[in-house]
């Protein structure tokens, strides 16, 4: 359990997204009156990226926005090697969905969801999917919105879809998103004469994750010259870094 740290204020999301959850908190804050027009608010929510595009802040932002606690379900201490165990303490999890009203979040959800037809696939994980649709398709009186995320959405069974009452496509910073965070992470420090142009540039292809770590490593390092500003080059040269970091990973997996 996490209490949240983050709304929605704090999230650079696209205009697209924001409207999505907007729709999703309103039907959250007005469940009440929804039920009695027969009726039940979206909770159950697909997030659909590349990591590090802010899927688990913006789940953290929903649970701030509802003030309602964030349960994070670590897949890996979920799964076990033994036949049924994993079913039941999913069982146990979605039984306190019905008891306590919170944001649920299933990071790396392809584990778990991955297709029953997948080649590598075992029976136990297909029972465990299984149970797992079955659990979805429960309601119960606390509304409790249950996120599931994941990096690679091709891996999932396409079953789990129509169990989604949102889809929502998470990508990696446009133009204005980039110059929106890197404002935001070098604050309240300013930075001297900016090229966003070039800063902009430096920034492409960076996930929103990478490019707050590079912006906020160039004001550290501006803390510890004691400057009261950074500069165009500071910001590139830690954008640049991050770049050079991903390159090294990927050289490293295909070794």
């Amino acid at each position: 359990m996490r209490e949240p740290r983050y709304k929605f204020k704090d999230v650079v999301l696209n205009d697209r997204l924001m409207t999505r959850f907007t729709d999703i908190l309103r039907q959250q804050r007005r469940r009440d009156w929804l039920r009695e027009h027969g009726k039940t608010p979206n909770r159950h929510l697909l997030f659909v990226g590349p990591p590090g595009s802010g899927k688990t802040m913006s789940a953290e932002a929903v649970a701030g926005e509802l003030h309602l606690p964030l349960f994070i379900i670590r897949l890996e201490g979920l799964i076990t090697r033994y036949m049924g165990e994993t079913a039941a303490k999913l069982r146990l999890i979605f039984d306190e969905t019905a008891k306590r009203r919170g944001i649920y979040l299933f990071d790396e959800f392809d584990a778990v969801g991955g297709q029953r037809t997948a080649v590598n696939d075992v029976a136990e994980m297909r029972r465990v999917l299984n149970s797992f649709l079955q659990f979805m398709e429960e309601g119960n009186s606390t509304d409790s919105v249950i996120i599931c995320s994941t990096n690679h959405p091709s891996l999932l069974d396409r079953a789990l879809l129509r169990r989604y009452d949102q889809v929502l496509e998470f990508d990696t910073p446009t133009s204005a998103q980039i110059k929106q965070l890197i404002t935001a992470n070098t604050a309240p420090m300013k930075i001297v004469a900016a090229k966003w142009t070039s800063i902009i540039h430096s920034a492409e292809g960076l996930s929103q994750s990478e490019i707050v770590r590079a912006a906020d490593d160039a004001v550290k390092m501006a803390i510890l010259d004691e400057r009261k500003s950074v500069t165009t080059d500071d910001i590139v040269n830690r954008l640049q870094e991050r770049h050079a970091m991903r390159t090294a990973f990927l050289d490293s997996e295909s070794k």
